[in-house]
């Protein structure tokens, strides 16, 4: 099972609303869409999404095929850390990173007819589906993404193909493979001092635990996770979850907590004296047999 991945930016909406980017899946064998969706650009985020709704309606493909962006193809080692470099690593981006966890082979197109099909395809979308969003009056991503998961049943059953064997060669998924834990940015972060972490412009607070008080100079992981809240995890356990500010499209590397982090404020010289009179302090008297007390004697020479 090999998928055809790409994204086709567009005026799709014929200005009654914002330019919108295509992002699709065909299937090389049938020729059939296996999933598509309208994002305000092409980016990661929108290709998690894409992947994340074929894995759970389908099942993971063999392989997909895709161009040489960056979202795809990492530009250069320069984004791997010296523990990376050290340990050998290739460099690879968030996306080629997910198809390693998932087991899927990542084909790189050299050229636009590599991805004939999909190609093909939003080529036959520029006109039918603005037809269709034209009379849906659609005027939002929103709008767009209901007539898009209408219309996609319609598309298949009129250009799709049998394939050449039976029976589904999409991969089951894993039981003991977590969606959260895989269709997620990861990102590693070394703790401060003041046990936080910086992310986004941001100072991230992490709760005391349970096997630990402080995580100061330790490497956690962190994971965007695609609903746009952000986990910090320390070996496989989450320490703690933040909630996005805002609605807006996730952005990888970039994330706004909903309530921010506030340092603990320093008691003043003022608070850190007692309002209770202090108890007076009794004379010290020393005992009979101290040597104090002893008669002081001139030796005579």
């Amino acid at each position: 099972m090999f998928l055809q991945l790409d994204g086709s930016p567009h005026d799709w909406l014929e200005g009654r609303g914002p330019k919108l980017t295509l992002i699709a899946a065909i299937d090389d064998a049938t020729g059939k869409v296996a999933y598509a969706l309208f994002r305000e650009q092409e980016d990661a985020a929108g290709y998690f999404e894409l992947m994340l709704e074929i894995s759970k309606s389908q099942g993971l493909p063999l392989a997909v095929y895709t161009d040489r962006h960056t979202i795809f193809q990492s530009p250069s080692s320069k984004s791997l850390t010296i523990e990376q470099k050290l340990a050998g690593e290739r460099p690879r981006s968030q996306f080629g990173r997910l198809m390693d966890e998932l087991g899927v082979k990542m084909i790189p197109a050299m050229s636009p007819q590599a991805k004939g099909r999909v190609e093909r395809l939003f080529g036959t979308l520029q006109d039918r589906l603005v037809k269709e969003l034209r009379e849906a009056n659609a005027g939002t991503k929103g709008e767009a993404n209901q007539v898009l998961g209408r219309y996609l049943p319609r598309f298949n059953s009129r250009f799709g193909v049998e394939p050449a064997e039976t029976g589904s060669a999409y991969v089951p998924w894993p039981e003991d493979l977590d969606p959260e834990e895989v269709f997620c940015f990861k990102h590693r972060r070394t703790v401060l001092n003041d046990n936080t972490i910086s992310f986004g412009g941001h100072s991230l607070q992490i709760p005391p635990g349970p096997d630990r008080i402080s995580y100061a100079r330790a490497r956690v992981d962190v994971h965007q996770r695609l609903d746009g809240s952000l986990a910090i995890c320390y070996h496989g356990k989450t320490l703690v979850v933040y909630q996005s500010a805002d609605n807006e499209p996730l952005r990888v590397g970039k994330f706004t907590p909903a309530v921010p982090y506030q340092p603990p404020a320093q008691p003043s010289k003022q608070d850190k004296k007692s309002d209770k009179p202090r108890a007076r302090r009794a004379p010290y008297k020393p005992a009979p047999d101290h040597p104090w007390r002893r008669p002081f004697k001139l030796d005579k020479k």
